[in-house]
């Protein structure tokens, strides 16, 4: 059983979100008011960096309201994970973070919103502590065990490596943003609302030409309140626009521009079925 550990005080310098790394900027979402009154402040800001990814804290909520981080497909490590525990970060109030405590005795499964394997890349002690700092609470979101078997993870944890395969990135860089959709009626266990629903933004380059496209995950939680049981997982790939006003994030006026595909899609949508069905 993983611990809460600290792990706050490694020795590589975390400058966290590079907002210039495709070569054009893209900024980080950015909160409304009621969400920045709730975020959890680090130095004085909202945006909390690690190793190659940043992201905002929910105090209410004690999970992130976003995460952000930066892929270098060309200095991928193949690193393992033996050995690392999940913590909580020191850095921050113990309080606004949701540790083992959640997921001790049930179904409820400790899922990376920046996967680990998108952040372990650069120089070896760089990439190492990206390994390490993927395991921080503060990029951990609860998800039913189930979904980790079901036909649709190979669908929402698989993205970034069907763009790979399916489009000719730029320099192999892309940024991603991802979290949970926070919603009034998300149920409440051990003190923690657990979303129903999870998005991700995918930005790159291709042909000199930046392109972002999103995605939503939607989790049926009739279950939940007799059995923590969810019943189906769906991904659905929709504009930025929509994602805005699902998330109430502010997305950077260069992302919005880079969505061009969605405008023309029809109203009512189907789920994807394979990673075949995105239109990249």
């Amino acid at each position: 059983m993983s611990t809460d550990t600290d792990l706050a005080n490694a020795p590589i310098d975390r400058s966290g979100y590079d907002l210039e790394f495709l070569g054009s900027s893209v900024a980080l979402p950015v909160l409304d008011a009621e969400a920045l009154h709730d975020a959890v402040l680090w130095e004085g800001s909202n945006v909390i960096p690690y190793t190659h990814f940043s992201l905002s804290l929910s105090k209410s909520r004690r999970l992130a309201r976003w995460v952000a981080w930066n892929i270098d497909g060309a200095a991928i490590k193949r690193l393992s994970r033996s050995g690392i525990d999940f913590a909580k970060d020191s850095r921050l109030p113990e309080e606004f973070q949701s540790g083992n405590e959640l997921y001790q005795g049930n179904r409820l499964d400790r899922g990376h919103i920046a996967r680990r394997a998108d952040l372990v890349w650069g120089e070896a002690a760089e990439a190492q502590q990206a390994n390490e700092d993927s395991f921080f609470y503060t990029n951990i979101v609860p998800q039913m065990d189930d979904f980790n078997q079901s036909s649709q993870e190979g669908i929402w944890g698989q993205l970034e490596n069907a763009l790979y395969e399916q489009v000719d990135v730029e320099d192999l860089k892309v940024s991603v943003f991802g979290g949970p959709v926070f919603q009034p009626g998300d149920q409440v266990y051990r003190g923690v609302g657990l979303p129903s629903e999870y998005w991700k933004l995918i930005v790159f380059k291709e042909g000199g030409v930046l392109k972002a496209r999103a995605f939503l995950l939607t989790q049926d939680l009739d279950q939940l309140r007799v059995a923590l049981a969810f019943d189906e997982f769906r991904v659905y790939q929709v504009s930025v626009g929509e994602l805005s006003q699902r998330t109430d994030l502010e997305f950077a006026e260069s992302i919005q521009i880079a969505d061009v595909l969605m405008a023309i899609r029809a109203e009512v949508r189907a789920p994807l079925s394979a990673v075949g069905d995105i239109e990249w």
